[in-house]
């Protein structure tokens, strides 16, 4: 793994498996640093404050990104979630390795505050095993999976502005992609590749 402390940038749209993929790739990686979000949205039973998010008020997340403490922010599903800033840059600062789990909205602000990022979409192999997995949550109402269905394939459409992709197909296969990637070796993967794109354009129409 390359010495230089980088951030890496992991977006997708829901129901892709980013979280199940970004765990894997710490659990195997220990080094890695992974930044934990603030964010408003209510805590669901197998979360853990301080582990999966850190969960705030709306009042607590303005004064947050009022007092510039968060590197990005974002509104997703009526919730807001956003990056410590101060996190990221103690970990950068002691030559750790960063990752931070968001969406492609943050993403956008990351890549302008940090241009050295780099950034990661992980797309689901089809638009069918998207509906698929999204329903098997569990967790939220038919209106609810309408919604974050249609807002994924809205999400899907910025892939190109990602220095990488991902198809999580196979759990194990993405996440060796994805150590590739942060191991500096993915050329397979970068947005650039003629056959990768043919492939997300079979997973787009």
């Amino acid at each position: 793994m390359d010495s230089a402390a980088s951030l890496f940038v992991i977006a997708a749209p829901s129901g892709a498996g980013k979280t199940t993929l970004v765990k894997a790739l710490v659990e195997r990686n220990p080094a890695l640093k992974f930044s934990i979000s603030f964010t408003t949205r209510k805590q669901r039973v197998t979360e853990e404050n301080g582990r999966d998010y850190f969960f705030v008020t709306a009042d607590e997340f303005d004064a947050l990104k009022q007092n510039g403490e968060l590197l990005e922010s974002a509104l997703v599903f009526d919730n807001s979630y956003g990056t410590s800033r101060s996190q990221v840059e103690e970990h950068l600062a002691n030559g750790d390795h960063v990752i931070l789990e968001i969406d492609w909205q943050g993403a956008r602000q990351v890549r302008q505050s940090m241009p050295g990022c780099v950034t990661i979409f992980i797309l689901p192999p089809s638009r069918t095993e998207l509906e698929r997995r999204l329903r098997g949550r569990r967790t939220d109402s038919a209106e609810v999976i309408a919604r974050r269905l249609r807002d994924a394939l809205g999400d899907m459409s910025h892939w190109d502005e990602f220095d990488y992709v991902i198809i999580n197909d196979d759990l194990d296969r993405a996440v060796t992609e994805l150590e590739a990637v942060i191991a500096g070796a993915g050329q397979n993967n970068r947005v650039s590749n003629p056959k990768l794109k043919q492939s997300i354009k079979n997973i787009l129409v």
